[in-house]
């Protein structure tokens, strides 16, 4: 369920207290910096800027509210899910994401934890759970969420001056913070998703490891002499356009 809050977030703002942007007003449009995808928010007719064919949705508040608000929410989510509650799932998946992603290429790279089974990314999962050393690592995760991903989750929804979605005031190297550090850290985690998600789907199609193509690096790295290799789907059966 929350995988699918998160997606629905993907170019959510929440409307919540404390962050609100300060913007120029020019008739008839409102000037603002973005999140990056666009350069401004039309507000004054209600257009959404991600698709300013749309009408922008209600549930996402004002604009700008808070980072990465683009008026994304085509299906207007927002009318049933409270945005406090997508934020909360669209930070926790892009985080999760971010470290998945540099995860999967380093196990695939060679790199392994004590007691890891010596399979690749695609297999750890199922290898781990066989041979014990999952357990390990669901335990502390479970007494994360259970300790904090659930508590933050009731506080959005029943305390109005609850921190954002997402701000869990852990800062240990002290980088302060900041509509900028918020922007950068939206644009990855939503590069993340999609990233991560393209990646498992190579790995299960071509059944090989980084950078999980059909015929390795000469699939991205042009050859520097000779005749050009057959095109990589040349690999995978199907025969179109391959002689």
């Amino acid at each position: 369920m929350a995988s699918l809050v998160a997606v629905g977030a993907l170019g959510f703002s929440p409307t919540l207290g404390g962050h609100a942007s300060v913007v120029a007003q020019r008739n008839p449009i409102v000037q603002m910096k973005g999140s990056g995808f666009g350069t401004g928010v039309r507000d004054s007719d209600g257009m959404s800027e991600a698709l300013p064919f749309l009408k922008r949705a209600p549930g996402l508040g004002p604009p700008g509210t808070l980072a990465g608000d683009i008026g994304f929410d085509p299906l207007q989510i927002t009318d049933l899910v409270p945005i406090q509650w997508s934020r909360e799932a669209e930070l926790k998946h892009a985080r999760v994401c971010m470290l998945a992603w540099a995860g999967w290429v380093a196990v695939d790279c060679g790199f392994r934890v004590p007691f890891a089974p010596e399979v690749t990314s695609l297999y750890a999962h199922d290898a781990a759970i066989e041979k014990g050393p999952f357990i390990g690592m669901l335990i502390p995760i479970a007494l994360v969420e259970v300790l904090c991903g659930i508590p933050k989750c009731f506080q959005l929804l029943n305390d109005p001056d609850a921190a954002p979605g997402g701000d869990y005031k852990f800062d240990p190297l002290g980088f302060g913070g900041g509509r900028e550090l918020e922007e950068k850290e939206l644009a990855n985690g939503r590069a993340a998703i999609l990233g991560f998600s393209g990646t498992v789907t190579q790995a299960a199609l071509t059944g090989n490891t980084f950078p999980y193509t059909y015929n390795g690096l000469a699939d991205i790295i042009p050859p520097l002499q000779g005749d050009a290799p057959l095109p990589a789907i040349c690999g995978s059966g199907l025969v179109n356009g391959c002689q």
